[in-house]
This record gives C-alpha cells, sequence and structure tokens, in this order.
C-alpha cells in the first residue's frame, strides 16, 4: 500500500521488472526490448519503431534545442533546427530545412524546403517556398510561390505571386499577382501589380509599374 521509493519487483504477468518512483510504478525496459545507440539487428518493421503510442505529437532535438515536430492532429511537419518552432495555431504546414518557417504562429497550408526558407512567415497562408531564403521576409502574404534561392525573397503582404528562378521577384513587397520566371526577373519590383516576365533579367528594374508583359532575357531591361 506504501511502496518504499526504490522499491524494484518483477511482475510475472508481463515478465518484466517495475520499480516505485515515490509517485507510481514505472517500467524498467529489459536489453531485449531497447534501441541500441550503436545500431539494431533482428527489426522487424511491423511491431519495431521510433514514436508514440498514444495521440501526442513526436518532437525532436538537437543539443537540447528545438529541431522539428511531427504533429498528429494538425497536421504539421517540421524537421529542422528552429523550423516552425513558433507555431500556435497553424495547421498543414510542412517545413523542411535550418529555421524554414520559423516565425510561423497561425498560417495554414504553407509549404516550405530549404533553410530559412518563410522563416519571416507568421500568418500568411498556402505560400510555397523552396530554395534557401526563399520568400524570407514574407509575414502575411497568401498564395504565393517562390522556387529558387531568395526568389520573392523580400515579399511581405504581396499576394499571388510567382516567382522561379534565383532572386526572382525578389525586392517585390506587396505587390500582387505578378510571374516572373528566369533568374532575376522582375528583380526590382516592389509595389507593382499583374506584370509577367519570362527570361533571365526580364523587367529588371520595374519598381512600381504594373501590367506589363516582357518575354525574352533583358526583354524591358530598364522600364
Amino acid at each position: 500500500a506504501n511502496p518504499a521509493k526504490g522499491l524494484m519487483i518483477y511482475d510475472t504477468t508481463t515478465s518484466s521488472f517495475w520499480f516505485y518512483n515515490g509517485n507510481a510504478w514505472a517500467f524498467i525496459a529489459d536489453a531485449n526490448n531497447t534501441w541500441s545507440l550503436s545500431g539494431n539487428t533482428g527489426t522487424n518493421p511491423a511491431t519495431h519503431f521510433i514514436g508514440t503510442m498514444d495521440n501526442q505529437p513526436l518532437h525532436f532535438k538537437v543539443n537540447n534545442t528545438w529541431a522539428g515536430e511531427i504533429h498528429p492532429t494538425s497536421g504539421n511537419v517540421f524537421l529542422g533546427m528552429g523550423a516552425g518552432q513558433s507555431n500556435a495555431g497553424g495547421l498543414y504546414n510542412t517545413a523542411v530545412g535550418e529555421h524554414s518557417l520559423l516565425g510561423i504562429t497561425n498560417g495554414t497550408s504553407n509549404n516550405a524546403y530549404g533553410a530559412y526558407a518563410l522563416s519571416s512567415n507568421t500568418t500568411g497562408s498556402e505560400n510555397i517556398a523552396i530554395g534557401t531564403l526563399a520568400l524570407f521576409f514574407n509575414t502575411a502574404g497568401n498564395n504565393n510561390t517562390a522556387t529558387g534561392g531568395r526568389a520573392l525573397y523580400n515579399n511581405i503582404t504581396g499576394n499571388k505571386n510567382t516567382a522561379t528562378g534565383f532572386q526572382a521577384l525578389a525586392l517585390n513587397s506587396t505587390g500582387n499577382e505578378n510571374t516572373a520566371i528566369g533568374s532575376m526577373s522582375l528583380f526590382s519590383n516592389t509595389t507593382g501589380n499583374c506584370n509577367t516576365a519570362a527570361g533571365a533579367n526580364a523587367l529588371l528594374s520595374n519598381t512600381t509599374g504594373s501590367y506589363n508583359t516582357a518575354n525574352g532575357a533583358l526583354a524591358l531591361y530598364s522600364n
């Protein structure tokens, strides 16, 4: 009725050892039921795994610092130092890479792949960032797609922009519905809307102009 702290027993039903930790009985894993730090043999993927047996998230840490999470109810998957660590209520987000989606709080359905991709995003939703620093400064912009290092790098609240290529639409901050395909295309655009540029450096110098279309390398370079 009042077991001593540290008391050990052998349970003949489960064929296992237990000890009393002062508050409850705790199971002592036997040598044949543990994961070895130097690798394991004779494992059966049907019954052996690393994870949880209840409806709780699986957290990862490196050097006792947040390094990711797989959540069973929110649908979030984060992997990387700091990835998704600020999330409070966001759902169905995926982030892979150091500090990807670092600042997210309530954004939903974002996908970030690459170091610091969508790192500043807080409430923006349905954004896709693929590449180091892609959509880095985005906070509340929605429905943006950035593919390439620093693509849409400076976007903050712009919506429905598509950038494919290194630093494509890199300086866009609040412009909407722009499409840039090619390295540094629409690079300088900040607040212009509904521009389309296809080709390396196309519409490179455009900053606030809207409804422009440029096809080909250096097309409308100085517009």
